[in-house]
């Protein structure tokens, strides 16, 4: 600020009141904004990227648009009768631009317009309660309600030499879900589910690639059995996995990247890949700053998806569990209280899926997380092939596994994983199961349709030791 000038104060003919602003039009802002707006509320929404948010545009969208071919192609060869097809790059890179809409968001700018929306571009910060005020840019409106869905970022992992690389070399998710060439190597930092997806598609699709994990486990949040099978798949694909190891340092050499692991490992790569978690982006916006208390980089909410009176949040901000699915649910739970119900938020029995090849999904507590609650666990696993039709019909080596953990005393199911074809379909028969707390003896009772793959419920269910 020059010498002698003051901060000029907004003007107030200038502030408009609103029934609502959302900050952050991922899927959890959009589903509010959405419900809010149909309702006739007048409401504002503010982005600071693109209206659509990480998913539609970096993440989940693109990711699934490029595994799909790989995945299309694993299928015809595992066909019987079916030739080997060919991957056509260009013409998937294509389609995935079309389905990211060319990182151009123009048209659902519009559409809120449209429908009565205030639409606000930048970045936000919230300067003022009672009531609740946020600025963007030289503009300030005030709000009954303010719902904050901000995401996350990307974990940046404390790597020596990282700030020399630059995004030709170094990728975060949004590098590698908009890359336009295939790289002949990428080492890929983290094993979760954005390390596995991305490393699984640039292997079929030509790349060397190594995973750093830093844990003993790819997926290590999930059942030891589940991340052994995926670690075998792996080990088809010709994937390097490195376990209980970490880069260290990294350097720019030519045209890529050289890096040292922490066992003395050197490794010559075209491009790295930033895989190791995303991070809440809560203390962007001045929360700390007007008395409402963070949790590290989160921001805590009650059952109600409630910050503090008039303030709520939705999806990774919270960093309850960092899924477009949870985003879209919280969502909801926030539209409605807002518009007067009183709706409590229960995470019971939220589905985790990885779009590998084979699918890998689980959902409710490990064996060993229902021991730490005390519970009673007693557990089964079925080889699907062994046991069903179905992989048999879809191809002529199937690989799938399905496990329960199951509730003795109670007699229900707490928890399932499941490797397969279709995972992410019929692990919903589990989170259903899991969510109303339906006996296993009902379970036992049911009628699957042949041939599917929910059939081998019956069989892990019938050897569950109850």
């Amino acid at each position: 600020m020059a010498a002698g000038t003051e901060p000029v104060a907004p003007r107030e003919d200038l502030m408009e009141h609103l029934d609502a602003i959302v900050i952050g039009m991922g899927p959890g802002g959009e589903t509010v904004a959405d419900r809010l707006i149909t309702a006739g509320r007048r409401v504002a929404v503010v982005e600071r990227d693109l209206v659509g948010g990480e998913c539609g545009y970096w993440a989940c969208i693109p990711t699934k648009v490029l595994l799909r071919p790989p995945e299309v192609r694993e299928e015809a060869v595992g066909a019987a009768g079916v030739g080997d097809p060919a991957l056509d790059w260009p013409a998937l890179r294509s389609y995935r631009d079309q389905m990211i809409r060319h990182l151009d968001d123009s048209a659902q700018v519009e559409g809120y317009r449209e429908r009565g929306a205030l639409v606000l571009r930048g970045a936000a910060r919230i300067v003022g309660r009672d009531p609740w005020r946020v600025a963007v840019g030289d503009t300030e409106h005030t709000a009954d309600h303010v719902v904050v869905a901000t995401g996350a970022s990307v974990q940046v992992p404390p790597i020596d030499g990282l700030d020399g690389l630059g995004p030709d070399v170094l990728w975060t998710n949004r590098e590698a879900t908009t890359l336009t060439e295939i790289p002949g190597s990428a080492l890929v930092v983290g094993g979760s589910a954005v390390g596995v997806e991305l490393g699984q598609f640039l292997a079929r699709m030509g790349t060397r690639v190594t995973i750093v994990q830093r844990g003993p486990r790819l997926l290590d949040r999930e059942d030891p059995r589940l991340c052994e099978l995926v670690s075998d798949q792996f080990d088809r694909d010709g994937i390097t996995v490195r376990l209980d190891s970490q880069v260290e340092s990294v350097s720019r050499e030519g045209d890529g990247v050289a890096a040292v692991l922490s066992g003395g490992e050197r490794i010559r790569t075209d491009v790295m890949v930033l895989a190791a978690g995303r991070r809440s982006r809560a203390g962007e916006l001045g929360l700390a700053e007007l008395g409402v208390e963070l949790d590290g980089a989160a921001l805590p909410v009650d059952d109600r998806c409630r910050a503090a009176p008039g303030l709520w949040a939705a999806g990774d901000v919270t960093a309850r569990a960092m899924f477009t699915h949870v985003a879209k649910y919280q969502g909801r739970v926030i539209a409605d209280n807002i518009l007067g119900a009183d709706r409590a938020a229960d995470y019971t029995a939220v589905p985790r899926v990885v779009f590998s090849y084979p699918e890998v999904a689980a959902v409710g507590l490990t064996e060993a997380q229902a021991r730490e609650r005390g519970i009673d666990a007693v557990t089964a696993e079925t080889d699907l092939t062994a046991a069903l039709a179905r992989p048999w019909t879809m191809d002529t080596d199937p690989r799938g596994s399905l496990g329960l953990v199951a509730d003795r005393e109670y007699g229900v199911l707490v928890g399932a994983w499941a490797f397969g074809a279709l995972a992410s379909e019929w692990i919903h028969t589990a989170a259903l199961a899991i969510r109303m707390g339906l006996p296993i003896a009902a379970l036992r009772d049911t009628i699957p349709q042949f041939p599917t793959f929910n059939e081998g419920y019956l069989i892990a269910l019938e050897s569950l030791d109850l």
